[in-house]
């Protein structure tokens, strides 16, 4: 394992190495063939998120606003490859780590008749279920963003794909590291102790720079909608590494360590019965005892039902269950080893666009639970009103979410669109 060794800080150095690879993908841009079409796009937005107890944690503030744009820029060329860029922008007032800046996506698309080309920044999403995303390795999660980890770093890579009738490949070479962002001092939805996310631990003596290697083989047989991947690199999750520093004041350390992990991903359409599954199996990674590496097996699995045009309103109500398993058990590297996810999504077709989606995930072997709600709806052609929850309910002392459980909050989010 090896530690950071340049004077620069190591949150600037990553940063200006993403910025340097960019400005090449850039000039690849410039020297392609001549733009035929172009768009502008993207959004813009403000927003409020309240908590409904004290802070836990010294510095934590109790509100939060912040400010929010995301543009999106598409470029098509008369040969029908083209150019995407999508930076993002966040600047919060309560954390100083929630203020931040990313390049979701800066792609350049090459098509020919037997392959796609795709060079530089993007966002690649693998899985089918709705509580946890297992097979999910390519992008690193941007956990400032939300606790749910759905929001994703940009990453970049070099993807070629090959279409056939017997299915898609896709190769993927992804030349540098994104490490995950936390919470800082200030903000909540953080450990007891502030993990120091400027000197990381890495087991590769390559640290970013390890070249990391994914495989993934997709095919839709009839209702059946299949994926098999292998990974190889460096893990999207850190294992932790918790000691006592100078004064006796508690310290955490990240440690990303080398892993390979073969996984599945189906999902299985029979009339209003939507089946999902997603499996996998890892070697390489630590867990809550510490950073010894351990082989491990994990699943999330279930049903969502739709009941079309309820109450003869033309609503579409979703009935979502599943069941989540890693073979770690309380040393896993997430809250959801033995749990069980029950939620409802209703659609009301409008013109507004509304949905609302309620989800609930109850461990099984203790009383603690997580319950989300997000619901959004558009104003008019230009705005969109987005709302969440969340409450970390009845977690035990030994739960993964102890330290959340004075952070239930609620969230508003006002987005023009352009």
């Amino acid at each position: 394992m090896s530690d950071s060794i340049d004077s620069q800080p190591a949150t600037v150095r990553r940063v200006n190495h993403l910025i340097l690879f960019c400005m090449a993908i850039v000039v690849l841009f410039c020297s392609a063939a001549v733009v035929r079409a172009h768009e502008l796009s993207g959004y813009a937005g403000g927003q409020a998120r309240l908590f409904f107890q004290e802070a836990q944690f010294p510095g934590q503030r109790d509100h939060s606003a912040s400010l929010v744009l995301r543009p999106e820029y598409y470029h098509e060329f008369e040969s029908g490859s083209s150019v995407a860029f999508t930076p993002f922008f966040r600047l919060d007032s309560q954390d100083s780590r929630r203020t931040h800046f990313d390049v979701r996506e800066m792609t350049y698309l090459h098509l020919a008749d037997e392959f796609e080309l795709r060079v530089g920044v993007r966002r690649v999403f693998w899985g089918v279920t709705e509580f946890q995303h297992l097979v999910d390795v390519i992008n690193q999660t941007d956990l400032v963003e939300n606790p749910d980890t759905e929001d994703k770093l940009g990453q970049p890579m070099v993807n070629l794909s090959f279409a056939r009738d017997w299915g898609t490949l896709d190769l993927f070479w992804l030349p540098y590291f994104r490490e995950r962002t936390f919470p800082g001092r200030g903000g909540r939805l953080r450990f007891a102790t502030v993990l120091d996310t400027d000197n990381v631990l890495y087991e590769s003596s390559a640290q970013e720079w390890n070249q990391d290697f994914a495989v993934r083989y997709s095919k839709v047989i009839e209702d059946l909608d299949l994926g098999l991947a292998w990974f190889h690199g460096t893990s999207r999750d850190p294992s932790f590494v918790f000691a006592f520093g100078p004064g006796g004041v508690p310290q955490g350390k990240l440690l990303y360590q080398q892993i390979n992990q073969v996984s599945l991903d189906a999902s299985y359409v029979a009339d209003a019965w939507l089946l999902k599954l997603e499996a996998l199996y890892r070697a390489g990674q630590g867990n809550r005892r510490g950073p010894q590496a351990d082989d491990y097996a994990a699943l999330t699995g279930g049903f969502e039902y739709t009941l079309y045009g309820l109450f003869d309103l033309g609503w579409d109500l979703g009935l979502i269950a599943e069941y989540l398993y890693d073979e770690r058990g309380d040393d896993a590297l997430t809250p959801f080893e033995n749990d069980v996810g029950l939620g409802a999504r209703l659609a009301f077709n409008d013109v507004q666009s509304t949905e609302i989606l309620l989800g609930m995930i109850q461990d099984i072997d203790t009383p603690a639970r997580y319950v989300s709600v997000e619901a959004s709806r558009r104003l008019g052609s230009r705005w969109t009103l987005e709302a969440e929850a969340r409450l970390f309910l009845d977690q035990p002392p030994s739960d993964f979410f102890v330290n959340l459980n004075r952070d239930d909050y609620v969230q508003l989010e006002l987005q023009y669109h352009f």
